[in-house]
């Protein structure tokens, strides 16, 4: 399961956020460190496709994909240091697979600002360099371990202090883990080191209600730093108070109320599809009369992959896949017609899966 944990400084917002995507209950308080132990939610990545597939398969149960967000207690300066039990909120965000960065871009003097005023990109900074912090501590004693075992002739010590010592480097100039692109031969050591500053990042800018479509001061200021960094992130302008509103309206008003402050998705819907997108994520479907279903899987993966989304034994014995594309499986109108009309493939060990397929495995038990 995909697993996205929400960072950000205190007040930013962030429980208030978690709480309308989750409908949960999360403590909010306007004072630093409401959240201690970090709060999990799975939500439904929202796919209108689902909708299609049961129209035509009728099965006893649709079943979305799904994504856990895990809220994690504010940050502050000096985290990296133990303060504001800044330790035990790092060791939460070494278990995500990526990061949402929340960052406040909206004026409230009934909110206090933990810094003071308003400003996005020192507040994204200091959360940059407290993990980088973290980090280069990390590496730091890794790399000395590494070097000792490397004096003895150790190869793959001397493979992981050359890539500790790239990673050290970028850290102590201020960059971010996951600007050292390691080897082919390096990837599994890298991945291995668990950095939180090379986990992808993707920023969420709360504004406000009347500035979700167009952003604000704030928005364009965080998006010149990005720009001047040289970070390559996607920023989702939303609004936590919005989103805390639209849980409370029946389904059927929420299209209505999104369009009347001229945006077409909700908060959920933009992250997920950001999260998608960062991590190049993308589903397949099962479709059957028991259930109509959206399986995640990495762009790129293979049949046999995919087939172990469901259960490893599908991937161990895979044998087939019968397949049709997403578009000719709704045009004809199901798995028969698609026969039919010689529609389905028998696809195999070698196949890419393709975004929207929908799939029938064939395994050895």
């Amino acid at each position: 399961m995909l697993r996205l944990g929400i960072v950000g400084l205190p007040n930013v917002g962030k429980s208030t956020l978690f709480n309308a995507l989750t409908s949960a209950r999360a403590l909010v308080a306007n004072y630093p460190f409401a959240t201690i132990e970090p709060n999990t939610g799975i939500v439904q990545v929202p796919d209108a496709r689902l909708d299609a597939l049961a129209g035509i398969v009728r099965p006893a149960r649709v079943v979305p994909a799904v994504v856990e967000f895990v809220d994690i207690a504010g940050l502050v300066k000096g985290a990296s240091e133990g303060e504001g039990l800044g330790n035990q909120f790092l060791a939460n965000i070494r278990e995500v697979d990526a990061i949402i960065h929340l960052v406040r871009c909206f004026q409230d003097s009934d909110v206090q600002h933990v810094m003071g005023e308003v400003d996005p990109s020192r507040d994204r900074e200091i959360i940059n360099i407290e993990l980088g912090l973290a980090d280069l501590a990390s590496v730091e004693k890794r790399l000395d371990k590494a070097a000792r075992s490397a004096k003895s002739g150790d190869v793959q010590a001397r493979q992981e202090q050359r890539l500790l010592e790239a990673v050290r480097d970028a850290l102590a100039a201020g960059r971010a883990a996951r600007a050292v692109v390691p080897a082919e031969e390096e990837r599994p050591a890298f991945r291995g080191f668990n950095l939180l500053t090379a986990k992808p990042v993707l920023y969420a800018a709360n504004v406000g209600e009347d500035e979700i479509a167009g952003g604000n001061a704030c928005t364009d200021a965080l998006r010149a730093a990005l720009e001047r960094d040289g970070e390559i992130a996607e920023l989702v302008p939303f609004s936590a108070k919005v989103e805390a509103e639209l849980v409370e309206l029946a389904p059927e008003d929420r299209r209505d109320f999104l369009h009347s402050l001229g945006i077409r998705e909700s908060g959920l819907d933009r992250l997920a599809h950001a999260a998608y997108h960062l991590l190049d994520l993308q589903s397949y479907f099962t479709a059957g009369e028991k259930e109509v279903r959206a399986w995640t899987i990495q762009r790129g993966d293979r049949a046999p992959a995919a087939a172990g989304v469901i259960h490893s034994d599908f991937e161990k014995g895979f044998i087939r896949a019968e397949t049709v594309g997403y578009d000719d499986f709704v045009r004809v109108g199901g798995w028969k017609p698609a026969r039919e009309q010689g529609l389905s493939r028998a696809e195999g060990k070698e196949y890419v899966v393709q975004d929207g397929d929908v799939m029938l495995f064939r395994f050895s038990s």
